[in-house]
């Protein structure tokens, strides 16, 4: 059992871990370091373009990013807290279908800095630390 001291003490981090699972529609937020393997033969053919973004069609230079290293950003666990719904994979599904990276500053800041390192030729193991640092 909690005391009520300890309770008090471990409030202020409980609300704002449940905070951010609460605004993105999941429960639990995702281990930093649980990136899936990129998917054999993944494309970009699902990321959507300007004209599918609607009122987000402002964040659609980080989804043309994005469709440029789709086997990138496949191996990388989206650290906003989307992770743990059962309809995504990766970084990657966060700009396909519903295209939760049109509203997501973390999703579009994820992906630019997965496609900057990439293209210094950075690993994708250095990438996926590299968002552990920043978004973990």
């Amino acid at each position: 059992m909690t005391s009520r001291r300890h309770f008090v003490v471990s409030l202020p981090a409980l609300v704002a871990a449940t905070a951010g699972a609460v605004r993105h529609g999941v429960t639990r937020a995702p281990r930093s370091s649980d990136h899936p393997e990129p998917r054999p033969g993944i494309t970009a053919a699902r990321v959507l373009t300007r004209d599918q973004l609607g009122e987000h069609k402002d964040a659609a230079p980080v989804f043309d990013m994005v469709r440029a290293i789709p086997q990138v950003v496949d191996g990388i666990r989206c650290q906003c807290g989307c992770a743990s719904m059962e309809s995504k994979y990766s970084l990657l599904s966060c700009f396909e279908a519903e295209g939760m990276a049109g509203h997501c500053e973390v999703c579009q800041n994820e992906g630019r800095l997965a496609y900057r390192l990439h293209k210094r030729g950075k690993t994708l193991k250095e990438i996926r630390a590299a968002i552990d640092a920043k978004f973990g």
